[in-house]
């Protein structure tokens, strides 16, 4: 998977089409600080947690004679550059298997889905093709200690900032008594639990749903369900709308429509790859029509044209924050294809 922070991996280089008019500039390139010896900068660790209100107990028990994972240097530093279309990706990834067991865990945990739909308004199929995407319905959570590969990435040097914030984090989630040292583990780049959420996203957004004190995103379907609604909450999800629609555009193809219309111009990659979203009207006096061939639905909304391959989508506000939760068009058109066929 892609991880929600930018810049601390990369799965998949995803191209939206085979014509690009505003190519996005590549990523900073980032800046390597040197090596401490280990020892010395966890002992730097320590103060710098202790200073933010972990207490020292917590402290040393994770960090007390903490070994750096060299594993971890090295996926880090060589990250598998696959290029797919998002086209591609999506065929790849929306296998008949998969949305076969998305629809069997939708009919098997609909009894603990429907309440927390109904709370946060994030529809039970959603929840779970996001659930599916991120952790193949919890069955790949990642086996890395999370502390200490956050230490490892910090003392690393490339994103040392970034990563010793996320340790202090992960320090702070463990003085809360949300999750026991020995628990708590996801992937190499710190991405925890069936959510996968660094440990700042699970301090913003973690919920304890069942009410027994705990965040646990790494084993209690309930927090796990009411986590991912709450993230897509905040990012602007709305109860009354739906993510978008695959479309038919008039002849000269999707690439001079969106041209016409316009780039967005701030935001991450995938946001900067839509058009400006203006009203369904719009759309439709340019010549927009469903799949079918009919009128777009006459209601008062805007839309982004998104170009992916040889298809063609509107995508309305619950698209951005399915970006929120994962800023790639491969990872939100999957989910929202999935949730649809779900529905």
């Amino acid at each position: 998977m892609l991880c929600k922070i930018a810049g601390v991996c990369l799965l998949f280089a995803i191209t939206t089409s085979a014509q690009v008019v505003v190519p996005a500039p590549p990523p900073p390139t980032p800046v390597e600080e040197p090596r401490p010896d280990f020892t010395d900068f966890v002992s730097a660790l320590k103060q710098q947690a202790i200073a933010a209100g972990v207490t020292e107990a917590t402290t040393n028990a994770a960090l007390d004679g903490l070994q750096p994972l060299e594993i971890v240097v090295e996926r880090d530093r060589s990250q598998p550059e696959v290029v797919l279309s998002t086209e591609s990706y999506v065929q790849r990834r929306l296998t008949r298997d998969f949305v076969r067991t998305a629809a069997a865990k939708l009919k098997e945990q609909r009894d603990t889905l429907e309440p927390i739909a109904k709370k946060y308004g994030v529809p039970s199929n959603v929840l779970v093709a996001i659930w599916g995407m991120e952790s193949n319905f919890g069955r790949f959570t990642g086996t890395r200690p999370t502390i200490q590969a956050l230490a490892t990435l910090a003392w690393e040097g490339r994103r040392r900032t970034l990563f010793t914030t996320e340790l202090i984090n992960a320090l702070q989630i463990l003085d809360k008594g949300y999750i026991e040292l020995d628990q708590m583990k996801g992937s190499w780049a710190g991405a925890m639990g069936q959510t996968q959420f660094m440990p700042s996203s699970y301090l913003a957004h973690a919920q304890d749903f069942d009410g027994d004190g705990r965040r646990d995103i790494w084993n209690t379907l309930p927090d796990v369900f009411a986590s991912i609604a709450n993230y897509m909450v905040a990012y602007g999800w709305k109860e009354d709308e739906l993510w978008g629609r695959e479309v038919k555009v008039p002849p000269g193809g999707s690439t001079r429509l969106a041209a016409s219309v316009g780039f967005r111009q701030t935001g991450c990659r995938a946001e900067r790859e839509l058009t400006t979203a203006i009203p369904l009207a719009k759309w439709q006096s340019m010549g927009v029509r469903t799949t079918a061939g009919k009128a777009l639905p006459k209601v008062d909304r805007d839309a982004s044209l998104l170009r992916a391959g040889s298809k063609s989508y509107l995508v309305y506000r619950n698209y951005d924050a399915l970006l929120g939760y994962n800023c790639a068009h491969s990872y939100a058109l999957a989910v929202g294809l999935l949730s649809d066929r779900l529905d």
